[in-house]
């Protein structure tokens, strides 16, 4: 909405954007970002979720038609916006515990100590890319700053990486800045946070974790290179807690997912950078973003017939408001990712099975009968299209989601099998998955392919 405004406003039309009381915050910081910080705002008290209709008329008429009425018909005051300090500037001096305590009070921080981002420590990650220090890889919103090769390295000192992850880091704010991916929504309120998953040899060469815990913190570059993402987020792109970023709960950042490239090569699988578009053996990361997710414990069986139904029935029911991103709200966009162990790969692929195969069996079992699906969308995400029948009719959705008129009969909860992704990590000897739920467009799977310096050292 408030994009919407500012180009209203650059046009010479006045305008009032309606915001819930519990998104002021986000609405003014949003409105800097957009260069207009005096953008007008009328005032909905709490939440229109909560209200009883009365309420939520009582509240229009006695409180936000007057904003309405005032923003349309007088000059919005000016407001400055602050500058910041240049790139190369030097903010604070003093010892480690002066500058953590400077970084946490103006925001730079997560609330973890960081590495001081001096000019000789950003200086050692430079050295391990071949690109101009000044180079931009896109404007990041909302506060639409440059994401230079500079401020990369500087987060990723400040994260704990080591210089030689440069190469990763440049390729995860390349997909940052693709448009595809939508970073602009990362502080939306269901609180998603991004996995990055990585491919090839450099998982070896740099020692990231790929086998047993690999979801968890412990092994630095799993760690660091998780942690710059959520850094990057809040220094460069702009997402502050309690201000652009309106999690109501939220996800700590998630530590890098390397997947078992020799077993994926072994049964004859595609890695997950393949299915991004790369070959085999090339070094790549793929981002996107998960609401949530949760483990199965012990998935047991010899064939895919009794090893299958475990994964179809947690994603069905992990991914629950999310299929408003299947049909009204995103249109296809739903990318649920199911992580298993090799020895569960191992299994299946020994009776034959391509990942195919394990997708189009998700495609075909992971459903839920047409009027929940809709009831879902129509009751508890409050959609205005929620229709499976007229969608279908048209042309909005695939045939498959309206074969016939029975309320109970059974929909995907993606348009293709392909929608799904499985990627393959964590402990060999274990038979054991993990299921996220996805963010649709809010966050969709991007990739990048890591470019390494003529001078690499591996």
């Amino acid at each position: 909405m408030l994009r919407a405004s500012a180009v209203c406003e650059a046009a010479g039309f006045p305008t009032s954007s309606l915001t819930c009381e519990g998104f002021l915050k986000q609405a003014a910081a949003t409105s800097v970002g957009l260069g207009m910080p005096n953008i007008p705002i009328a005032k909905v008290p709490g939440h229109i979720g909560t209200k009883a209709p009365s309420e939520l008329r009582d509240a229009i008429l006695n409180v936000t038609l007057d904003d309405v009425v005032s923003n349309l018909t007088a000059t919005p005051k000016v407001i400055g916006i602050s500058t910041e300090p240049r790139a190369r500037d030097i903010v604070v001096k003093g010892g480690f515990m002066a500058v953590n305590q400077y970084f946490v009070e103006q925001e730079y921080s997560d609330g973890l100590p960081i590495i001081p981002p001096t000019r000789q420590a950003i200086g050692e990650f430079l050295r391990y890319t071949d690109r101009d220090p000044d180079e931009s890889l896109g404007t990041m919103l909302p506060d639409k700053r440059a994401a230079t090769i500079w401020s990369i390295a500087a987060n990723g000192v400040m994260a704990g990486c080591r210089p030689e992850y440069m190469p990763i880091l440049i390729a995860l704010i390349e997909a940052m800045c693709d448009p595809k991916y939508g970073v602009e929504h990362s502080g939306n309120t269901p609180g998603a946070d991004t996995l990055i998953i990585l491919n090839g040899p450099i998982i070896k060469q740099l020692g990231f974790n790929y086998t047993q815990g690999v979801m968890r913190d412990g092994f630095l570059p799993n760690t660091s290179v998780g942690r710059f993402w959520r850094l990057y987020l809040r220094n460069v792109a702009g997402f502050l807690l309690q201000k652009t970023d309106k999690a109501t709960f939220g996800n700590t950042w998630r530590v890098v997912v390397a997947e078992n490239d020799d077993v994926l090569a072994n049964i004859g699988w595609e890695t997950t950078g393949m299915e991004m578009g790369f070959a085999r053996g090339d070094n790549t990361v793929t981002i996107a973003r998960y609401t949530g997710g949760g483990s199965l414990s012990s998935v047991t069986g010899s064939t895919p017939e009794e090893l299958m139904p475990y994964l179809a029935d947690s994603i069905q029911r992990f991914n629950n408001w999310q299929v408003t991103f299947t049909t009204s709200h995103g249109m296809g966009s739903l990318r649920p990712l199911v992580v298993i162990t090799p020895i569960i790969a191992e299994q299946l692929a020994k009776c034959g099975w391509t990942k195919l195969d394990v997708k189009k069996y998700l495609f075909e079992h992971a459903r839920l009968p047409a009027c929940d699906f809709e009831r879902q969308l129509r009751d508890w995400n409050i959609r205005g299209v929620w229709d499976l029948k007229a969608d279908v009719i048209a042309g909005r959705i695939p045939k498959v989601f309206y074969e016939s008129d029975d309320p109970k009969r059974l929909v995907p909860i993606v348009w293709k099998p392909e929608d799904y992704m499985v990627a393959v990590s964590g402990d060999p000897l274990r038979n054991n998955a993990y299921v996220f739920a996805q963010n649709g467009f809010l966050g969709y799977p991007t990739g990048r392919k890591i470019q390494l310096p003529k001078d690499y050292p591996f």
